[in-house]
């Protein structure tokens, strides 16, 4: 069982994880600043729920940390459940891009890969400075519309049906074109 209801808002619980991640380590909100790149006015805002992290954000949140975005998700969502029906899978909506992340197979603490879906509007870009583990393996299978991904320094023109197999090591970049948006399956090893 979850120690936060199901009804609670994900930006609270997505505050009191970071906060705790933050305090585990034994980091200031200035040494987190220096680490991630994000302003301590903004790590301290988004430890009180004042605002919602952006997928850049908790992007640079999650590199610091050295954990996949869907771990913090994880981590803010609750507990694991080895089957989860779709109306139950996890959303979550990055309010500055629009950028839609469903949990297909929520991540196990004991479990190394996982399933995501994403869903990116048209005229959208957004980075990810560093990626949260050296090497984390990703296969992209893209279901419809166009995404240009850079993975250190490469671009991939994707659409639909196509899949791109890579490991990061470096920044990552996600980018719709004005007339077109994507939809994805992220699968991560």
């Amino acid at each position: 069982m979850s120690e936060f209801p199901i009804s609670e808002n994900i930006d609270r619980r997505l505050a009191v994880r970071l906060r705790a991640l933050r305090l585990e380590r034994g980091w200031s909100l200035d040494t987190l600043a220096g680490l991630s790149g994000v302003s301590r006015a903004t790590l301290s805002r988004l430890e009180n729920a004042e605002v919602s992290g952006t997928a850049s954000v908790l992007g640079r949140l999650c590199a610091a940390y050295e954990i996949p975005l869907s771990r913090l998700m994880l981590l803010a969502e609750g507990d694991f459940a080895a089957r989860i029906e779709p109306d139950a899978q996890p959303v979550w909506t990055d309010p500055e891009t629009g950028f839609r992340r469903r949990s297909v197979s929520p991540p196990a603490h004991l479990l190394a890969g996982e399933v995501l879906e994403g869903t990116l509007p048209a005229a959208t870009r957004i980075s990810y400075p560093a990626p949260p583990r050296q090497g984390l393996e990703h296969h992209l299978v893209m279901i419809e519309g166009r995404l240009d991904l850079t993975v250190d320094d490469e671009r991939h023109g994707l659409t639909g049906g196509d899949c791109l197999r890579y490991r990061l090591f470096g920044a990552s970049h996600f980018e719709t074109p004005a007339d077109a948006g994507a939809r994805y399956f992220l699968f991560m090893v």
